[in-house]
């Protein structure tokens, strides 16, 4: 298997993902935006894109931030869901699987910084892919915004702060406003660049405060994570056979 990554900002890298293609011995490929490298030239390049998250959102222009290219991230994923690839998001990058699909993204009801808890809806009790999560699971959360909902699109998960958590687009393709990737080796970089957010604390009540975050232990929701990746990558290998087969 063949993993690509794109990767916003050196704050916010892949955590539990790098973890869970070491210890599959897949082979990993980067665009690491913030430091120019480009996107794929060919979906050729990979069986499956993982879109990461960071503080741009979706409209955010080149004019605004130089390294972030909206449209061609879109396009990449628009042709790797064509191509019949697997397709995860993270925060923005479930927001740039919304759009790429022609569903806007939109501001969340709540913002959510910290640990909080989600909520498998009936469909997401019912989802194979998500067989590992309970119906309540604590995972990690750090946006404002939301993805769109397509006509198709699913809503697998929610909080009390934001009512889409997990959504699946497609059988390959998944957006995951929550961050179950978290580790603690990259929390304290994401903290620092978040200062703003936790100055105004006392305003929103799903930030919680700095400490209660590093301290928060990840191992679960990485590994339902990893369950998640694994039935996805059966998924996809499944898909790839009849494929070859017809």
């Amino acid at each position: 298997m063949k993993i690509h990554f794109i990767v916003h900002e050196a704050f916010e890298g892949a955590g539990y993902f790098d973890h869970w293609v070491r210890e599959r011995g897949y082979l990993a490929s980067y665009s690491r935006v913030y430091l120019g490298e480009a996107l794929p030239s060919s979906t050729a390049e990979f069986d499956c894109l993982i879109v990461l998250g960071g503080p741009q959102n979706p409209a955010t222009s080149t004019a605004e931030c130089a390294y972030f290219d909206s449209k061609g991230e879109q396009t990449l994923i628009c042709s790797a869901i064509n191509a019949d690839k697997a397709v995860v998001g993270v925060c923005l990058g479930a927001q740039l699987i919304g759009e790429s699909l022609g569903a806007r993204y939109e501001s969340s009801p709540e913002k959510e910084i910290g640990y909080f808890p989600i909520k498998l809806t009936e469909q997401g009790s019912n989802d194979i892919k998500l067989s590992a999560f309970e119906s309540t699971e604590l995972v990690g959360h750090w946006h404002n915004d939301m993805p769109g909902l397509t006509e198709s699109a699913v809503v697998l998960a929610s909080s009390d702060g934001c009512p889409r958590q997990i959504v699946c687009y497609a059988d390959l393709v998944y957006g995951f406003q929550c961050h179950l990737e978290f580790v603690a080796a990259q929390l304290p970089a994401l903290i620092t660049h978040s200062q703003n957010d936790f100055s105004e604390r006392e305003k929103h009540r799903y930030i919680q405060p700095e400490s209660d975050i590093l301290n928060a232990p990840t191992s679960r929701m990485n590994k339902i994570l990893g369950d998640f990746l694994d039935r996805l990558v059966v998924a996809y290998c499944e898909n790839k056979n009849r494929r070859t087969l017809v």
